[in-house]
């Protein structure tokens, strides 16, 4: 939508995980590295932890592109509320296996014969099992007795746990602790610092080809890097948002006010900026103006439009957003920027 107003050739924040626009923390490169490592030398059993939207996925993506296809063969399990015969079928379906028996002795004998063979040729096999955190106490089971096919070198299955922080919890269950043991590496994605955030921007706008400088202003990076709490999804959905109404109102810069709006459009405001002034903490606030704080009142949307530019209904109707007007949603202000549809105000 704004990628030619902006100069851009690419989208800038797409929120579909992009293994050739991983920003590399200090976590994030730990955590590549360690899976390279890991599947590389057949360690057996890795874990790999963060909040949502810390980059799990496309640290994942990264990693496994980095293993030549002569060298390895992967399964990948995304959907964790499956019972053990599902779970074991889904892997041997991934791994590109046909006619499968119905017999679960059968199916082992099936898949060590495969990883058998795979070996034979100098390739590694790796089960990967994204949203582990939610896998039931018998598909575990079924993991830790996947990670006795061995020979007397190495493991024949690398298996990659991905989860949520509460994973860890999981794991130290205490029917839990034979596979615990197992575990040969534990990665753990944080989220960005505020510098991390500027650095990430930065880095995904250079990645979208763009011909000019960052339009984001320092206030604007702020505001987003304190209300995605430094988590790359978040960073993204914001920057994307922010563009959107930079664009709808001509602007060439990205500034706070733009960020703040796209924080209220997506319902990031914390909690604790959303209770009532004299409630926060226990300690007296400002008073509200309108139903917003001081900031949020004085952030309110309100750009004029540059001199000659003809302004289509939908964007006249945001500039006069009162707060206690009800806005049309985002994506129907968008579909009239398009001219795909036309946005009609209830009076």
């Amino acid at each position: 939508m704004y990628q030619a107003h902006f100069k851009l050739k690419k989208e800038p924040f797409g929120m579909s995980p992009d293994p050739y626009c991983l920003f590399k923390t200090q976590s994030h490169q730990e955590a590549l590295s360690g899976l390279s490592y890991a599947l590389l030398d057949s360690k057996g059993f890795v874990i790999l932890t963060g909040e949502v939207g810390t980059g799990k996925t496309t640290v994942l993506s990264r990693a496994l592109r980095m293993m030549p296809e002569t060298r390895a063969v992967f399964s990948m399990v995304l959907n964790p509320t499956l019972t053990p015969d599902e779970f074991l079928e889904a892997v041997l379906t991934d791994f590109g296996l046909e006619n499968i028996p119905s017999s679960k002795l059968h199916r082992l004998s099936r898949l060590q014969q495969f990883l058998t063979e795979e070996h034979a040729n100098g390739r590694t096999c790796v089960l990967v099992i994204d949203e582990a955190h939610k896998l039931s106490p018998e598909v575990f089971e079924e993991i830790r007795l996947l990670t006795n096919f061995e020979n007397a070198q190495r493991k024949l299955l690398q298996i990659v746990l991905v989860g949520q922080t509460e994973l860890r919890d999981v794991l130290n269950r205490a029917d839990l602790r034979q596979l615990k043991q197992r575990i040969a590496l534990r990665l753990q994605l944080e989220p960005l610092s505020i510098a991390e955030v500027d650095q990430y921007i930065r880095f995904r706008w250079a990645s979208a080809g763009a011909e000019e400088a960052l339009p984001f202003d320092e206030g604007a990076i702020q505001a987003i890097g304190k209300a995605s709490r430094g988590l790359p999804r978040g960073i993204n959905a914001l920057c994307d948002n922010a563009l959107i109404l930079a664009y709808g109102s001509g602007d060439a810069r990205v500034t706070a006010v733009h960020a703040q709006q796209a924080i209220r459009e997506l319902d990031l405001v914390r909690e604790e900026e959303s209770q009532p002034a004299s409630k926060v903490n226990g300690v007296p606030q400002p008073e509200k103006q309108n139903g917003l704080n001081p900031v949020a009142a004085s952030e309110t949307l309100r750009l004029p439009p540059p001199t000659g530019v003809i302004v289509p209904l939908e964007l006249k109707t945001l500039q006069r957003y009162s707060p206690k007007e009800r806005k049309p949603p985002l994506l129907m202000r968008w579909a009239g920027r398009l001219k795909l549809a036309a946005v009609e105000r209830q009076s």
